[in-house]
């Protein structure tokens, strides 16, 4: 018998959770490991190294991360922070259509 994981399955959520708990705090990682604990593109990645919102050390021509950075990308302050960017930003273009 075959099984298959949707999004919805209680074992896929769980499956989720336990790759989660596999980040050491004290641990470094790679992006391409990082890429997946996140579930994230290089592309994407990429974009979170370039505008700050993960946090890495250039080792050679390889970026590495430390398990506390990752952990700290899926809390929910991150959430609020760049939300906070958001609006910053918006504001701004705002503004700057305003004096146009």
């Amino acid at each position: 018998m075959w099984f298959v994981l949707t999004p919805y399955d209680p074992f896929a959520i769980i499956l989720d959770v336990m790759s989660m708990l596999q980040i050491r705090t004290d641990e470094v990682y790679t992006t391409k490991e990082a890429e997946g604990f996140l579930k994230i593109s290089n592309s994407t990645m990429k974009r979170l190294l370039k505008r700050g919102f993960l946090k890495a050390n250039k080792v050679g021509r390889q970026y590495r991360i430390l398990g506390k950075e990752i952990l700290k990308l899926v809390s929910p302050e991150l959430e609020k922070q760049a939300t906070d960017s958001y609006l910053k930003i918006k504001e701004k273009a705002v503004n700057k259509m305003n004096k146009w």
